[in-house]
């Protein structure tokens, strides 16, 4: 049975993530482990880690490094062990070097560049919340199985910037292309919302559960 540890840092839609995760886990037809924490020790030893974020970058950032020990936990189980690892809205958001939210406030660098606000055209309002269809730009294993253009659910004003546009792995367009899933070796970061996307996230959330690297 594997343990998924879900990083409970006071900034994420905690329980609606756990639910979704049970939920995947059967569709995917795998015995899990969903285990809220931020005991450092439990990520460190976990199979798979996600990270949900809901809110400020700055707030998110500060909650996650208030936790002693959590984010070296996670570095250690992420670059050291390859555990696979994904982050959640503002929980990817936080894989990058700097989130210009409430000012200039440092990430986890795991992946290069930096979150800023989405400015669309055409008059659309910010943010940009509600369902949108996200174009895979490149394959990967967690965008199997839901169809060219998936309808998924977003709520956010700000937006990831990658440096290397090989970590772009789908986009979608609200007056404008957003980057909507970053990816790096066994990093993965999605700017919607699986647990608030029906059928189509609970397929994400499944592949990760199956992913292997």
């Amino acid at each position: 049975m594997e343990d998924i540890a879900l990083i409970d840092y006071g900034s994420g839609n905690i329980h609606s993530a756990a639910r979704a995760l049970h939920k995947a886990a059967d569709m995917a037809g795998k015995a899990c482990t969903i285990t809220l924490t931020h005991d450092p020790d439990r990520v460190y030893k976990a199979d798979r880690i996600v990270l949900p974020g809901v809110g400020h970058f700055a707030d998110c950032a500060a909650a996650l490094k208030s936790r002693d020990g959590l984010v070296e936990a996670l570095g250690m189980a992420v670059h050291t062990h390859a555990k696979p690892f994904l982050g959640i809205c503002v929980g990817m958001q936080l894989l990058a070097d700097t989130g210009w939210e409430d000012g200039n406030t440092p990430g986890l660098g795991w992946i290069a560049g930096e979150v800023g606000p989405i400015t669309p055209k055409g008059g659309l309002p910010i943010p940009h919340m509600g369902w949108n269809t996200i174009t895979p730009t490149r394959p990967h294993p967690l965008m199997a199985g839901l169809g060219p253009d998936p309808h998924v659910y977003f709520v956010h004003s700000y937006a990831f910037q990658a440096a290397n546009p090989a970590c772009i792995l789908a986009e979608t367009d609200y007056g404008g292309l957003i980057t909507t899933l970053i990816g790096k070796d066994n990093i993965c970061g999605t700017q919607f919302h699986p647990e608030k996307s029906q059928r189509a996230g609970l397929r994400f959330l499944a592949n990760f559960i199956d992913w292997t690297l």
